[in-house]
């Protein structure tokens, strides 16, 4: 029996081919040509006229947060649900995450719940895209405005998510995207920070590089910078997943739709949703049981487990974390983490393995409801 990983990159020939060149002969004046290409193929996607490639989806928020004038005492409030990356920037800074409640179909952040938040002290609103569902932007950015905030997109998990016609990641002030080997492309570690403002586009370029300006001269910092430069071979091999962005997104959405299908008889669960005028990327196709269903999630996971099937478990509530204080009040979080599981998504799952993933979801599921 084949083991079928939770997750895993889709390499091929091309990408081993540009590393290659990069490894060999991308140093001297070539030092940056991967970089910069890679960067110009990610603006010409999404439609922005600025991005810098990083060392992580980590950075590029630290750096844009810090670009955007985030300081000590400030508040950023963002959704209870998410992995810790969305938070821990806010913390680098000395500002607050506020952690609020999500929308119980979307599981992204619940605009109404953002106005609750807003204090004097609020400086930014994180608007993360999971799991390749999509927050309600036109909300979130009206509220923004409102209240005079800076709107972030956390698209690290949002490739291929588009909103109303628009990519994620480019409607708020910047937005972040991960290349982690999990991701639906990947350079091994990477981010892309990525912005339609020309001034946070000059901060941010010049925070990446120890402070060092595009035009200044040798060894000459203006200000104390960060270490978050993409290396040209990682790069590289970013080119050749931008080449095969069409092919890697359209395979991420058969995957999706072989799980719809091949649990769509179940009744009791939801998945991730798209709504009129978006379209979901389905980095992580998740599903939610009903709580009626009495379901173990663990008990769901030994399954795959002996099926040589490996499953994920839906992030936890940020704020019930040991360095965080419990958020009791976002009673979705809190109920919705228990019972939800990630199914396996990497690109070369064959038909066959998501039948049996599925197989495996519609057994336990009919075994706990009898």
């Amino acid at each position: 029996m084949n083991r079928i990983y939770y997750t895993k990159p889709s390499i091929t020939e091309l990408e081993v081919r540009y590393a290659t060149d990069a490894a060999a002969n991308g140093w001297g004046e070539r030092c940056y040509e991967y970089i910069g290409r890679f960067e110009t193929l990610f603006r010409e996607h999404l439609g922005t006229p600025f991005a810098v490639a990083t060392s992580s989806c980590t950075g590029a928020l630290h750096m844009g947060l810090s670009a955007a004038g985030v300081r000590p005492g400030d508040e950023v409030i963002l959704a209870d649900i998410n992995w810790i990356a969305s938070a821990a920037p806010i913390t680098y800074l000395g500002a607050t995450p506020v952690f609020v409640d999500v929308l119980p179909d979307t599981w992204c952040i619940d605009p109404a719940r953002i106005e609750e938040a807003i204090t004097p002290r609020t400086k930014a609103i994180i608007a993360v895209h999971l799991y390749g569902n999509l927050c309600e932007m036109d909300q979130i950015l009206a509220i923004a405005r409102k209240h005079g905030l800076l709107v972030v997109e956390d698209a690290a998990e949002a490739m291929g998510s588009r909103y109303h016609g628009k990519r994620a990641g480019s409607l708020g002030d910047f937005g972040v995207f991960s290349f982690h080997g999990t991701k639906t492309i990947t350079t091994g570690e990477g981010g892309m920070f990525v912005t339609n403002r020309a001034d946070l586009f000059e901060k941010v370029t010049t925070l990446a590089n120890h402070g060092r300006g595009p035009k200044a001269k040798q060894f000459w910092a203006e200000m104390v910078g960060f270490k978050y430069k993409l290396s040209n071979i990682q790069a590289a091999i970013g080119c050749a997943q931008m080449e095969r962005l069409d092919d890697l997104l359209a395979r991420k959405r058969e995957i999706f739709h072989g799980y719809r299908e091949g649990l769509a008889a179940l009744p009791g669960l939801a998945m991730n949703p798209e709504k009129p005028e978006t379209v979901n990327g389905f980095w992580m196709p998740t599903v939610v049981f009903d709580r009626e269903l009495g379901l173990d999630r663990q008990e769901l996971l030994d399954r795959f487990r002996d099926n040589a099937i490996d499953g994920r478990v839906f992030f936890y509530p940020l704020s019930s974390l040991p360095m965080f204080g419990e958020q009791r009040q976002n009673v979705v979080s809190y109920d919705i983490f228990e019972r939800a599981v990630n199914l396996p998504s990497y690109h070369d799952l064959t038909d066959d393995d998501i039948a049996r993933v599925a197989r495996i979801v519609r057994e336990h599921v009919r075994k706990v409801a009898k």
